[in-house]
């Protein structure tokens, strides 16, 4: 059997992977096309043992390697997407922006940013800190 045949495979899995990694903006169908880049890598692998013909199968104890880096990647990829699903009630990648929990608890949750500082350049600074304008109601009372 000629080595074209599984290489131009590994090659074609290798591209639709690729092109689902890129295009795809829902978490499980990127990590779908994740396991098909593996997978491409895998079956090139398995090629290029084959035809090198090795005394200690090189080709397929790296496959073992990929097949067992790729269980991991999906048990934890998919509990990764399950809990944010869970949390947000969707698994889009685009609004997975921001992976922090709110800090206010559920309110921030219905209304971001509120209550949140505001941080960055044009964020206006206080005279007086908090911890002063706190104390000021016992000054009034001596």
């Amino acid at each position: 059997m000629h080595a074209v045949y599984p290489l131009l495979l590994g090659a074609l899995l290798f591209a639709v992977g690729l092109y689902g990694v890129l295009a795809r903006r829902n978490a499980i169908t990127v990590l779908m096309a994740i396991e098909l880049l593996l997978n491409a890598v895998t079956v090139n692998l398995v090629a290029f043992g084959a035809l090198l013909r090795d005394r200690f199968n090189t080709g397929q104890v790296f496959t073992l390697f990929v097949i067992t880096l790729a269980a991991a990647e999906t048990g934890l990829g998919l509990a990764i997407v399950l809990m944010i699903y869970r949390q947000r009630g969707n698994a889009q990648i685009d609004g997975q922006r921001e992976l922090a929990e709110p800090l206010g608890g559920p309110r921030d949750e219905l209304q971001p940013g509120a209550g949140a500082p505001a941080v960055g350049p044009d964020a206006e600074v206080e005279d007086e800190p908090a911890a002063g304008r706190a104390l000021e109601p016992t000054k009034a009372a001596r």
